[in-house]
């Protein structure tokens, strides 16, 4: 009963710290229709940005997380306004094969600016030390993660159902001609889409930091597990990407527990097994 006890609530803040990065990629992806292979790459620069305004600025953590999911929107909008939206109206092929070289490069910046070294993020006592939940102590980290996650998923729903902005979302996808003719500024939507996706991945690379490493191949390792849970949970649906994430994080830390020399092949088991089920997505109609 233990071990299942702890499987729960790893693989939870595991798949939450997945879903969090994921958030963004169903935004660009799913409503969007653009294909961003760099997405990883956006989670691990506020990683980063996180880590060296602690460590080498001595800023709080407090500070150095909203300063880092505001260097990696300003970044990520950047890129969108300057280069990623000619390629809107590109094929698939053109859009994977410059967002993979755009993570590569962003790879090997990172590589070159500061070393292959693991970064760490100095956490504050509050979130550093450990809490006892009676038949294990969990660090408070991992807590966090799991209520920002909780909070993140209701507040992108909310925002892409019952606000003006989300209206002008999906107009601006599905009939983006007609949007424009009745004066929604499509560039604007999407541009602040991109951006708000690039800082929920970087909010993720901050909170996820214990479970998922930052180092410079961060951006491409971690990039498969973000695509499965996308593609499990259903292109644009985000009810089925926190599903998807939790159920292949879930199965990710029991096979840590149960079976550690076999690697990630059970979760990719899982997927496989989830998309022969449901070709669409979990929920997606």
């Amino acid at each position: 009963m233990q071990l299942l006890a702890n499987v729960a609530i790893d693989g939870l803040a595991y798949g939450m710290v997945l879903f969090i990065i994921a958030v963004g990629l169903t935004v660009t992806l799913g409503l969007m229709r653009f294909v961003n292979l760099a997405h990883g790459a956006f989670a691990m620069i506020g990683g980063y940005a996180a880590a060296l305004l602690t460590r080498e600025a001595q800023w709080s953590f407090w500070l150095a997380l909203p300063a880092a999911l505001v260097i990696t929107a300003a970044l990520g909008a950047l890129l969108e306004a300057l280069v990623l939206r000619h390629l809107y109206r590109r094929s698939e092929l053109e859009q994977v094969l410059f967002t993979i070289g755009l993570a590569f490069f962003l790879i090997a910046l990172t590589n070159a600016l500061a070393g292959p070294q693991v970064q760490l993020i100095v956490l504050p006592p509050a979130i550093a030390q450990s809490v006892d939940l009676g038949f294990r102590t969990l660090p408070a980290q991992r807590l966090l993660v799991i209520v920002a996650g909780l909070l993140v998923a209701a507040g992108a729903a909310w925002t892409v159902a019952r606000t003006r902005f989300g209206v002008w979302l999906r107009a601006a996808v599905d009939h983006p001609d007609t949007a424009a003719t009745l004066g929604i500024p499509i560039r604007t939507v999407q541009c602040m889409s991109f951006a708000a996706g690039a800082a929920l991945a970087a909010l993720g690379g901050v909170l996820g930091a214990e479970l998922m490493p930052l180092e410079p191949y961060y951006a491409l390792k971690y990039l498969v597990l973000v695509l499965v849970v996308v593609a499990v949970g259903g292109m644009g649906s985000l009810a089925g990407s926190l599903l998807a994430a939790v159920a292949l994080g879930i199965v990710e830390t029991a096979s840590k527990y149960l079976a550690s020399d076999w690697g990630s092949l059970f979760f990719f088991i899982a997927m496989a097994l989830l998309l022969a089920w449901r070709p669409n997505g979990l929920l997606k109609r």
